[in-house]
């Protein structure tokens, strides 16, 4: 579908919109990231080599600012879905008028939660990424090449290495991003009822769900891409309210059927949906919970 916005919901688009914009081009270098492995490698067997620390060090700069750059990426990404949800959220509106009336920043919010798990997928499939960024750490604290890291230290400081640090220990960063970001959000508005951000959330999760089940709609997925569009979208929303939601995603008396949703990843090819499946493994925050029944937890094994 290609929603347009109101003129309601045009300024808030429009900024969502500078964002998504840098998303592609974000997606394909971190798609191209190779990692200073082996130059990092060489280094450490040969220590007292100056020329191949040098090298392992010229190699890792551009690196780091390239990680820098995503994680620079993830704070624009969390103002943008704390702007989305208050236009989506916001009375007298129920989340499901919202979704109807607001059908271009719906598809935002949805093009959002697409990227972040992608970004998710691809920085899991990736250990290169925390290799070079700890031997950069390493590095400037050893402060052994003399001089050499003070250029750097002007764009990625300490207290930058320390937040870049964190993000990237996450197993899905971008989507840790956006659970504490929702659930910010929902703290910061204490007057809002909750089931405003929740039941937009599992409504958006249902929509997926029926497009994924449908055989008439399936049909019309074009491609492998709509499919796994569909799919993406389903997890985030989900992970989300597992975040915000007093008793979570898994729970009984949760508006989302975990059993159904979990189905219907299940029923795909393996390969398309470990990574969201891992997700759910790890990003989610109920999942463990004495309340989650057997079953669910079998099915996530």
């Amino acid at each position: 579908m290609d929603a347009q916005p109101t003129d309601g919901e045009r300024e808030v688009w429009n900024q969502i919109s500078a964002v998504l914009q840098d998303s592609e081009s974000l997606l394909a270098d971190l798609q191209a990231y190779k990692g200073a492995g082996q130059e990092i490698r060489d280094a450490i067997q040969n220590p007292n080599d100056i020329q191949l620390q040098e090298k392992a060090w010229n190699s890792v700069c551009p690196l780091v600012l390239r990680l820098k750059q995503f994680y620079e990426f993830s704070l624009r990404l969390e103002k943008a879905l704390q702007s989305l949800l208050e236009s989506l959220t916001c009375p007298p509106y129920t989340p499901t008028q919202h979704l109807e009336r607001e059908q271009a920043l719906a598809k935002e919010f949805a093009e959002i939660l697409h990227f972040t798990l992608r970004f998710d997928e691809l920085k899991m499939r990736n250990p290169a990424i925390q290799n070079d960024f700890s031997y950069y750490r390493r590095t400037i604290n050893r402060n052994r090449i003399n001089n050499m890291h003070i250029d750097i230290e002007n764009e990625v400081n300490n207290e930058m290495a320390n937040r870049m640090s964190l993000f990237y220990a996450e197993a899905t960063p971008m989507l840790k991003t956006l659970s504490n970001a929702t659930t910010h959000f929902v703290s910061e508005n204490k007057t809002l009822p909750i089931e405003n951000t929740t039941d937009c959330l599992s409504t958006m999760a249902s929509v997926c769900k029926v497009m994924l089940e449908t055989p008439e709609y399936r049909s019309r997925f074009t491609s492998e891409n709509t499919l796994m569009f569909c799919m993406r979208v389903m997890v985030g929303v989900i992970i989300l309210y597992d975040h915000v939601h007093p008793v979570g995603a898994f729970s009984k008396t949760s508006k989302i059927d975990m059993k159904g949703y979990i189905k219907v990843l299940k029923e795909q090819p393996p390969d398309t949906v470990e990574g969201l499946l891992n997700a759910l493994r790890f990003t989610t925050k109920h999942l463990n919970d004495e309340s989650t029944s057997k079953q669910i937890r079998a099915m996530l094994q």
